[in-house]
């Protein structure tokens, strides 16, 4: 215990040394930070001044750039609208298909449906003869051609 108190006092006297008397009756000056120099402040000029060139150029730069490449920024456009249109699509049905009870009556719709289909077109050759000129009919009226 001897050596502690040993450190101790030499820490208080070393303490008792080193004290320093601050004079807080004039308050201290403030220090105005240097003038740049001018050729900092030309280079920084310089920037500015081809930033602000590109800037207003910029609207000619953007209508040259959808000028020149309309159509493939189109299809680009149609391409993203038709994945979201699907992803959206598939979120909605699948949330559909969440909900108890809606997910069989559906499938008993389709079936019921289906076997409609099948009984009013595919039965008889009547009826397949209609359903062929009703395609061909509809075929030309989207591709133009008989």
């Amino acid at each position: 215990m001897e050596p502690m108190q040993q450190s101790e006092e030499a820490v208080a006297a070393e303490a008792q040394d080193l004290k320093v008397d601050v004079n807080v009756d004039k308050p201290g000056a403030i220090i105005k930070p240097p003038a740049p120099s001018s050729s900092t402040d030309q280079a920084w000029q310089e920037w500015v001044q081809i930033a602000s060139e590109f800037l207003s150029r910029l609207p000619d730069y953007v209508g040259d750039f959808f000028s020149s490449y309309q159509k493939p920024l189109l299809t680009i456009g149609i391409i993203v609208t038709g994945g979201i249109t699907v992803k959206v699509t598939l979120a909605v049905l699948d949330a559909i298909n969440d909900i108890p009870l809606l997910a069989p009556i559906f499938e008993l719709v389709g079936i019921g449906y289906t076997a409609w289909f099948v009984n009013r077109y595919l039965l008889k050759v009547e009826t397949r003869k209609e359903l062929t000129d009703e395609f061909k009919a509809l075929k030309g009226q989207v591709v133009g051609k008989d």
